[in-house]
């Protein structure tokens, strides 16, 4: 899952982004409203944590730009001030949720937790495909109720093509996805194609099918049936890999 913050205090912007790295989360920082419109602009967020008061301007301003682009981008609002009006007025806007300053960060991880699985996992903590069973909070990945060893990339890979059935997705947008904006400074993306073959390699050994699709030119796409939400069966053993 990736995350960006647009908050103009360094240090609460660098705790929070310590903290989430190691709760496995994909992090990108933005010190002011310009610089968040940019990346937001550019790049494909799965939550966006928003400051209202930053030295340009309105972070309000930010959640309408935002939920005009990219309307399935979850939003957080963080103020220094509890104000009923600032709340209503962003959450009129499309944010999902509200924070008060100064918060627990275990607190902000829960309401981040709860806002993914609202909004990407339609309140389901497991996601079924054919043969295949992906837990997103425990980031586990089971075939026919074995576990998958894989790595964060190939998990973060996995449930990138699952919740995109049927679309092409480019190298580019897979570079992104897994790296965010350091995938720029890339001039191959050959290590795209490492990380799916050694998924592909993983996933065909357990179930003999082939999920993965190379369209050339263009990129690859997730074959199989769609993904079916649901809850997940707590018989399953999820300890971790």
């Amino acid at each position: 899952m990736k995350i960006l913050i647009v908050e103009d205090e360094t240090l609460l912007s660098e705790t929070i982004v310590a903290y989430l790295k190691k709760e496995g989360y994909r992090t990108e920082q933005a010190g002011t409203l310009d610089q968040g419109r940019e990346k937001v602009n550019l790049y494909e967020y799965d939550c966006v944590l928003v400051d209202i008061g930053l030295p340009d301007g309105n972070g309000l301003s930010l959640v309408r730009e935002i939920k005009g682009c990219h309307p399935e981008t979850g939003i957080i609002i963080l103020s220094a001030k509890n104000s009923l009006d600032d709340k209503v007025n962003g959450l009129d806007l499309g944010a999902d949720d509200y924070l008060t300053k100064p918060f627990h960060l275990s607190e902000l991880n829960s309401r981040i937790k709860s806002l993914l699985r609202r909004r990407k996992f339609e309140g389901q903590l497991a996601y079924v495909v054919g043969k295949i069973r992906i837990l997103p909070e425990q980031r586990q990945v089971f075939i026919e109720e074995e576990p998958l060893a894989v790595t964060k990339k190939e998990f973060d890979l996995l449930l990138y093509f699952v919740t995109n059935p049927g679309r092409v997705l480019t190298k580019e947008s897979i570079a992104e996805h897994l790296w965010g904006d350091f995938a720029d400074n890339s001039d191959t993306f050959n290590f795209v194609y490492s990380h799916i073959k050694n998924l592909k390699r993983k996933i065909f050994e357990k179930t003999g099918t082939e999920y993965f699709r190379n369209v050339y030119g263009s990129g690859y796409y997730f074959e199989g049936p769609k993904a079916t939400p649901e809850k997940p069966d707590h018989t399953i053993k999820t300890d971790p890999l």
